[in-house]
């Protein structure tokens, strides 16, 4: 599949701001099933200052700072994105859990020590009895891994509501898991501390999903949305992302932005303002197939 994704975010303040500093992780990276042809940011006001760097888990950073008045702050990617879909292994034929969480552990390769890394909590995932308590059903003696992650995922899609109401971006793990109601980043960040407390390495994954209109109805522009998944490290596959808000292994409608231990590592907009009094915050993205 090819598309082209325009990413709008924009601020609207009350009163002048006399200063803005953001990051943001808003290019989408290279991978084995994704080749970005194009991308270009746009950023109104002119900023005074703009870097571009490489993370340390190798995505790509926009810094910039406006430094002149302003009562609004618009910022716009605007990417081409071609995607295949991924070789996806046969979860009966993966390794048993208890083997992964060995193998891992042993540091036995360069691959397995770097996956090492996201068997912790993070900032926005605790490790928690309660995820562990959740996860154990999926995970009996001798389940293959993929299996029993599969299996995890499809619970969390049956067992827990999508509401845009229920959390915000600092609603912890086990506050999602009582009430089970969120949204992709907090069944995203469920699902990470459940593989986790397991002791299997998995990262957070941002990024977007082509959303199809239901028959016979026109495609709206902008009515997609930032969307976010997890990638599970199996020895002798390598990564494999997961869907849980979808109940699906990700395909070449997923595209890939950046990944990170959670969503803090990733956030696509972030930073400070000084002034401004009051801001309204509007975001529309739209992904589109093209010929």
């Amino acid at each position: 599949m090819k598309y082209r994704i325009v990413h709008k975010t924009a601020y609207r303040y009350t009163e002048p701001a006399s200063l803005s500093q953001n990051e943001l992780f808003l290019y989408p990276r290279e991978t084995l099933t994704q080749v970005v042809s194009d991308c270009r940011l746009e950023i109104m006001p002119e900023p005074q200052y703009l870097h571009r760097r490489i993370d340390y888990f190798g995505n790509y950073a926009h810094v910039f700072m406006v430094q002149q008045p302003h009562e609004t702050l618009a910022l716009m990617t605007t990417s081409t994105v071609k995607t295949t879909r991924p070789a996806i292994p046969e979860p009966a034929g993966t390794l048993p859990w208890e083997t992964a969480v060995q193998r891992l552990a042993a540091h036995e390769s360069p691959e397995t020590l770097d996956a090492y890394q996201f068997v912790f909590a993070s900032p926005f995932v605790s490790v928690t009895p309660a995820a562990r308590a959740y996860a154990d059903p999926s995970f009996l003696p001798g389940v293959p891994v993929l299996d029993g992650a599969l299996d995890l995922i499809k619970r969390i899609y049956t067992e827990f509501s999508y509401d845009k109401r229920a959390t915000t971006v600092d609603t912890a793990v086990d506050h999602i898991l009582a009430n089970r109601k969120g949204v992709c980043q907090d069944f995203a960040h469920v699902a990470i501390s459940c593989l986790r407390a397991m002791g299997l390495a998995v990262r957070y994954v941002s990024g977007y999903l082509e959303t199809l209109p239901p028959p016979g109805k026109p495609r709206l522009i902008g009515a997609d949305a930032s969307h976010a998944w997890l990638s599970l490290f199996v020895p002798d596959t390598g990564w494999v992302d997961l869907d849980p808000t979808n109940n699906l292994i990700p395909g070449e409608q997923h595209i890939t932005l950046a990944w990170g231990r959670d969503y803090g590592d990733v956030t696509p907009v972030k930073g400070v303002v000084m002034g401004g009094g009051v801001h309204t915050l509007s975001v529309t993205v739209d992904v589109a197939a093209q010929d």
